[in-house]
């Protein structure tokens, strides 16, 4: 059985917001409850986080952010922006989500693990070079791109962001930048308002940034055949040495801030199916990220049912799950996503559909 290698830690609980605020420790407990359990936790390896250092966050965000940011430890409550909120433990808090994702990434590089999940929070991907935003804090997984690229010395890696929100931080980050591929699905129009087909790259990274924006309603197999018809041939064009999934739950059919229809079965289908890219292009090397995922006990059935396909508990039929896809839902997006990305990706010609 492969090493599976499991980001959790209590302090992750040590953020606290508002009591009515989505991101509140409460949407972690259920999971980690289930984390303690002894007949799951002997399945996996458990990864103590140690904080990012000041030059790991610097990587990504400006000096004077990060200083705001530290500001925050000396108050007891305080707000980034309208809607990220900050206790005094925050900063410590967000230094060692991104530095769990930094380390999570080490050892699947170093070969210590075959894979690995984060599940941290606050989440990162709204998280701009210079502000918050969105709950966001840190942009824990372009830090752990960018420590990957320099201190791993990875020549490319490849950013899948599935979250219900599009993660326009992240997309900004490495829009310019052709080492790094940006591909998101997410409900639009929503929060935050970015994430359109033309939204391509820019510069020498023109062409390095999918987005596939969706309407409410997509369910297991319209995720899992989006991700096979466009996902799929772009990483064996791209080639990445490592993908980095940014896992939102919040595309759970029964999360408050959503409308898609995913269930914990089509969160281990999206595993098995980026586990399978992975193996074809990168030997294997995939961490996958929380972001979103507003509905506690949703999250962590979901959490679960995909720790149970990286551990070898499941593993799911792709193709079936593929096939119960509403065509007419899948096929307009597909289309529009191939006639924007033909030009820099041959590779995708074979996914038009009639």
């Amino acid at each position: 059985m492969t090493a599976t290698g499991v980001v959790w830690d209590p302090v992750y609980l040590e953020h606290v917001t508002d009591e009515g605020h989505p991101d509140h420790p409460r949407r972690l407990q259920p999971l980690y409850r289930l984390l303690q359990d002894p007949l799951v936790n002997c399945r996996f390896t458990t990864i103590v986080p140690p904080e990012a250092t000041d030059e790991e966050i610097l990587l990504v965000h400006s000096p004077s952010y990060l200083n705001q940011v530290k500001a925050t430890a000396n108050r007891a409550a305080s707000a980034l922006s309208a809607d990220t909120l900050t206790c005094g433990r925050s900063f410590t808090v967000a230094a060692l989500a991104a530095g769990g994702t930094i380390e999570a990434i080490r050892r699947v590089v170093a070969g210590s693990l075959s894979h690995a999940i984060v599940l941290a929070r606050p989440p990162g991907h709204h998280a701009e070079r210079s502000r918050a935003m969105g709950y966001c804090i840190f942009n824990n997984v372009a830090i752990g791109s960018m420590a990957a690229r320099t201190a791993m010395e990875l020549a490319r890696v490849m950013v899948v962001d599935w979250d219900l929100h599009h993660g326009n931080g992240t997309q900004h980050i490495f829009e310019r930048d052709p080492s790094v591929f940006f591909f998101s699905s997410h409900q639009f129009p929503h929060y935050p308002g970015t994430g359109h087909f033309t939204e391509t790259g820019q510069g020498p990274g023109e062409g390095t940034t999918m987005n596939v924006p969706l309407k409410r309603g997509c369910g297991d197999g319209e995720f899992v055949a989006i991700y096979q018809r466009l996902l799929a041939p772009v990483a064996r064009a791209f080639k990445p040495e490592l993908i980095l999934v940014s896992a939102g739950f919040d595309i759970h059919a029964a999360d408050p801030l959503g409308g898609m229809k995913v269930t914990p079965a089509g969160f281990a289908g999206l595993t098995r199916l980026i586990l399978d890219i992975a193996r074809q292009n990168c030997a294997g090397r995939v961490v996958f990220c929380l972001e979103g995922g507003y509905h506690a006990d949703a999250l962590a059935d979901s959490a679960l049912a995909m720790i149970d396909e990286l551990t070898g508990r499941t593993s799911t039929d792709v193709d079936a799950m593929a096939a119960s896809a509403d065509p007419a839902r899948l096929n307009t997006v597909v289309n529009r996503c191939v006639h924007t990305h033909r030009r820099f990706w041959k590779e995708l010609d074979g996914q038009l559909s009639n």
